[in-house]
């Protein structure tokens, strides 16, 4: 297990943005690079410079704003090396004037900055926190250093007026799959205050450890909190724990801890909502208190992921409810949040479709089934939250059985669940994991750290949408906000977990922050490389994977011909490209228009900016072949969020890789893949292959057997030929394989490749019951 940045990621990061866009940034007319982008903003001639003498005066009633100039004087003074006093009221020297303006709203505030003078009007002391972090993203770069800076700390004069669009922009941490330290959790809270995010979404308690001081319970940190290390091996390759073995990795936080904690977001505005895992993801609590499952144990806390993971609270017994409650109480302590967040997800419910307990309280509440009992669980836990004063937040499972009647969802699995949330009623939160978990690749697999999977580069995260138009306007005031989560079961340190948030946290902000109509991709683009320079000054790790190359194949219909588009997501650097198989550099091609493929041939690119590479060598082979671009007929359409490529995705020559959101893969979700090739005249075929993806954890399942039919007429088929699944139960998670049948040469015109779908997850599998996913790609004929 990877736990600290490559040697080729730290060496790409000695490439510092003030050598990359020095020319690019000196030639640029003055722009305003504040990310979020803000409402309002008009520039205007000349600027103010701080210096020593530079005084705040606070003109609000009961000093509404003295903790955000404490944070202001405290955050400058390390770069500028400026201990800024206080005044009661502007003096002849420069000036930043606080002023309270009741005709704001809550969070919103208006900047002006003049020559001699900067004024914030806010009426919260959120909206004048919020003020000075655009203030401070108006200031050089270097005022984000903690070492003293020798600057000209000139600002623009300028006039902004700023409000936020949602009332919940939130970012998550999972600590239980790794542990990180309370120093650190106060760094995650900062990155969140600096972009207008308000809420933190802690997740505490999992499978692989509890990570909550319960002093009613002392066994839930003595045990729970600790699993054998196994930090040397991948995740997804680890042993269980054996016998004798000693656990070693872990940690918790005492209710100390968390108070601090707590105290230190409430001065930065930021709001934590804790999570404590229920019915399921509790291993950690069933180590510790075995006597609260349907079986009585033993268990251990796993040092990694293992499904079928079956092994939840009873919820026939009382006293896994007097438990419940008692943890809650000390938490609701804890925490002013309103909210207490209760999990509520991958509820595998093989025990309790066994356990006497579980079906006499089926029985006795005249419940139908199991998945109404997870629904009378999660609304007793919602009914003792509302006697506390608290509401009930769950993923979007919760809504399966019956939603608890106050409940707000989270909307993990897609936007669906939030859409029909709102529909009822409830208020929801957006978290979709094609556009919200940052624990997915954001680059190419092979240039970055092993992650969980997936594929989330920054302009996707932008293109986020938190409020579905399917929704009526009233029923979109439920949508609160939308959130990014960050699973930390390949993150094994606050390195690595710096580096998959950062810039990708910036494009959540301005999705959760400025109105819809405001938000441009250029723009962003543009802005976003002076967010580089803060984080080279903040010094904290950071992806500089939007100077990747991407090779995108764009078939043109009319011509069957292929180009590639080569293609980053910055705007700065340029690229170099070869053909021939050989390294490019600055003498090989420059790109200026899509590449034209004739032949089976090998593609590399790389980018520069000034002369100076930066991004490693992309490369993506192209393979010619008689069905080549010519478009397959659907019987069933590919996913909207996995097209591969679109409707030539499944001919465009180009091979899918182990990772399924690289963008070749065509997504069929419960159905088989039933595609007709018309080859526009007889041909002689020798060979059929289709190549299809496994993997089990994302509910991809390789088919149970692929056949291959021909035609003449596109009517008539005959079945040549069947290739069944002989993949062996040994197999890894994460493969791909290519189902091959090989026949004397026979003339056809047409094609049929059907592959067979399993259906459903099979039982024991987290999704046991629900649709599988069939990946495919390419078709290819000889």
């Amino acid at each position: 297990m990877k736990t600290s940045l490559p040697l080729f990621l730290l060496a790409a990061m000695l490439i510092t943005p003030q050598v990359i866009h020095s020319k690019t940034i000196t030639s640029e007319k003055i722009m305003i690079k504040i990310i979020p982008r803000p409402e309002k903003v008009l520039l205007r001639e000349g600027s103010f410079t701080l210096d020593a003498n530079t005084k705040i005066v606070d003109q609000s009633s009961a000093k509404l704003f003295d903790g955000t100039i404490k944070y202001l004087i405290e955050k400058i003074s390390g770069a500028t090396g400026y201990k800024l006093q206080t005044a009661d009221s502007p003096t002849k020297t420069t000036s930043i004037i606080f002023l309270e303006n009741k005709k704001l709203l809550q969070e919103a505030y208006h900047l002006v900055v003049e020559k001699d003078k900067i004024i914030v009007h806010s009426s919260s002391a959120e909206g004048a926190f919020y003020a000075v972090q655009s203030l401070l993203q108006l200031m050089p770069p270097q005022i984000f250093s903690n070492k003293k800076e020798a600057v000209v700390w000139n600002i623009p004069c300028i006039n902004i007026e700023d409000a936020p669009r949602y009332k919940w922009r939130g970012m998550q941490l999972d600590v239980s799959r790794h542990f990180f330290p309370k120093e650190f959790i106060k760094n995650y809270i900062d990155y969140i205050a600096m972009y207008k995010l308000n809420r933190f979404h802690w997740h505490l308690v999992d499978d692989q450890g509890w990570r909550i001081e319960i002093k009613k319970y002392p066994k839930l940190t003595d045990i729970g909190a600790w699993r054998v290390d196994r930090e040397d091996m991948s995740w997804r390759e680890r042993e269980r724990q054996k016998d004798g073995e000693v656990p070693t990795y872990g940690g918790f936080y005492t209710q100390e801890d968390i108070k601090e904690i707590v105290a230190y977001a409430a001065d930065r505005h930021v709001e934590i909502l804790p999570e404590i895992e229920m019915p399921a993801h509790v291993l950690s609590a069933l180590s510790a208190y075995p006597e609260l499952s349907c079986t009585g144990g033993p268990f251990t806390v796993p040092p990694g992921t293992y499904w079928p993971n079956i092994d939840i609270y009873c919820a026939g017994k009382e006293k896994t409810f007097e438990f419940l409650e008692d943890v809650l109480n000390e938490v609701i302590e804890l925490f002013p949040c309103k909210y207490i967040h209760i999990g509520g997800d991958e509820a595998d419910k093989t025990e309790w479709k066994k356990c006497p307990d579980c079906q006499r309280r089926i029985k006795e509440e005249g419940l139908r089934d199991e998945a109404e009992l997870q629904s009378y669980f999660i609304k007793r836990i919602e009914k003792f939250l509302i006697s506390k004063n608290k509401r009930l937040i769950g993923w979007d499972e919760i809504l399966e059985g019956g939603l608890a009647p106050e409940a707000t969802v989270m909307s993990w699995r897609g936007m669906q669940g939030g859409i029909d949330a709102a529909k009822q009623g409830h208020d929801v939160i957006m978290t979709p994991m094609d556009y919200c978990y940052f624990n997915f690749y954001q680059g190419k697999p092979e240039f970055e750290p092993e992650a969980f999977g997936g594929f989330l580069p920054l302009k996707t995260v932008y293109q986020f949408e938190p409020t579905p138009a399917e929704l009526s306007a009233t029923e979109a005031e439920h949508v609160l906000g939308g959130q990014a989560n960050l699973w930390t079961e390949f993150i094994g340190s606050p390195d690595i977990a710096e580096y998959m948030i950062f810039p990708r946290i910036a494009a959540l902000a301005e999705v959760d922050w400025t109105q819809k109509e405001l938000r441009d991709w250029k723009s962003f683009q543009s802005r976003i490389n002076h967010q580089f320079e803060i984080y080279e000054n903040m010094g904290v790790h950071y992806s500089k994977s939007l100077y990747t190359v991407y090779i995108t194949p764009k078939p043109d219909e009319n011509r069957s011909e292929l180009f590639a588009a080569l293609e980053t997501e910055s705007s700065l650097p340029e690229i170099y490209y070869s053909t021939d198989g050989t390294e490019p550099g600055l003498a090989s091609l420059k790109y200026n228009e899509p590449v034209k493929i004739e032949n089976s041939i090998t593609l590399k690119a790389i980018s520069f900016i000034n002369g100076i590479a930066t991004s490693r060598i992309s490369e993506q082979k192209f393979y010619k072949h008689i069905a080549f671009l010519k478009k397959p007929l659907l019987k069933y359409k590919y996913a909207d969020n996995y097209k591969g490529g679109g409707d030539y995705g499944l001919t465009n020559g180009i091979v899918g890789s182990e990772n399924y959101g690289d963008g070749c893969w065509s997504g069929f979700y419960g159905v088989d893949l039933d595609a007709v090739i018309d080859l526009g005249e007889n041909k002689s075929v020798k060979k059929l292959s289709a190549g299809f993806l496994q993997k089990i954890s994302s509910w991809i399942f390789l088919p149970s057997k692929v056949e291959y039919y021909i035609s003449s007429d596109g009517t008539n088929y005959t079945l040549v030929g069947e290739v069944v699944n002989d993949a062996s139960d040994d197999k890894p998670d994460n493969f791909r394989k290519d189902f091959t049948f090989e026949i004397k040469s026979v003339e056809t015109r047409y094609i049929k490749v059907v592959a067979r779908s399993i259906g459903v997850c099979p039982e024991g599998h987290a999704g046991a019951g629900k649709k599988a996913w069939l990946f495919a790609d390419e078709i290819v004929v000889e």
